[in-house]
């Protein structure tokens, strides 16, 4: 009989402290960058992205298929004019209440233009910025990146890889949150390397998914049925995409 009250009292302990069934989801962050760069435009990867950030960005939004609800989400360029320049965010306000396909139209609307640079360590800083300002330094933080991954600003292409990729700046971003995660989709094989091998981190966590990889989300999309019952579609970005990483620290 004790072992039973012992169950007994730990099965209620558990009861006790789940939250209600209609409790708000944790607080989770999720940052879209966006390269609109005139040579990512030309790769022919530029309208898949789109189609697919509009998704994922979607997915996110209602938590769908378990995938972690964003409760802010921010959506901005990776490039600018020149370097350094600072770039508007579009908030979660612009998107409550829309489609996939009305996000994917917003966002070709808000980025018409193309950039001449792409510019990683501006957008960082921005990001680090918004963070702050809307006090969200206690809630996981996610950065997603559309883009071929190659840092463009003058002198760039002289620079070797081992270079290049160095002078990526994280610090804005390793104490933002107690949990930081970059992920880079659709860079080449060799430039998603780059940034894994090259690009100096201490605490943020980086994954990357090249674009050969990527186009397979369209396999996992099915015709006619409505985003809510896309359930292969979202376990796909929650196991190809949102993949838990580990921090893995380059010096």
């Amino acid at each position: 009989m004790s072992r039973r009250a012992a169950t007994l009292a730990l099965v209620l302990g558990l009861a006790a402290c789940a939250p209600p069934a209609n409790a708000p989801p944790p607080a989770a962050t999720l940052v879209v960058g966006l390269d609109v760069s005139g040579s990512y435009r030309q790769s022919g990867h530029f309208d898949e992205a789109i189609k697919f950030a509009a998704l994922y960005i979607y997915g996110h939004l209602h938590g769908l298929g378990g995938l972690r609800p964003a409760t802010a989400i921010f959506i901005g360029s990776l490039g600018g004019e020149r370097p350094g320049e600072p770039k508007s965010f579009h908030p979660i306000q612009d998107l409550t209440g829309k489609s996939p396909e009305e996000i994917e139209a917003d966002l070709r609307r808000w980025f018409p233009e193309t950039d001449p640079l792409t510019d990683f360590n501006a957008f960082f800083e921005r990001v680090a910025v918004h963070v702050k300002r809307n006090n969200l330094v206690l809630a996981p933080l996610s950065i997603v990146m559309f883009s071929d991954g190659r840092p463009d600003f003058p002198g760039a292409g002289k620079l070797p890889p081992a270079k290049l990729y160095a002078k990526i700046d994280l610090s804005p971003l390793e104490y933002l949150s107690r949990s930081v995660t970059i992920r880079l989709l659709y860079a080449t094989p060799g430039v998603a390397q780059d940034w894994e091998k090259l690009v100096p981190r201490k605490r943020v966590r980086l994954w990357t998914q090249d674009w050969e990889v990527m186009a397979g989300w369209r396999r996992h999309l099915e015709p006619g049925v409505r985003p809510e019952a896309q359930d292969s579609l979202w376990s796909w970005m929650q196991n190809i995409v949102d993949f838990r990483v580990r921090r893995t620290r380059v010096i």
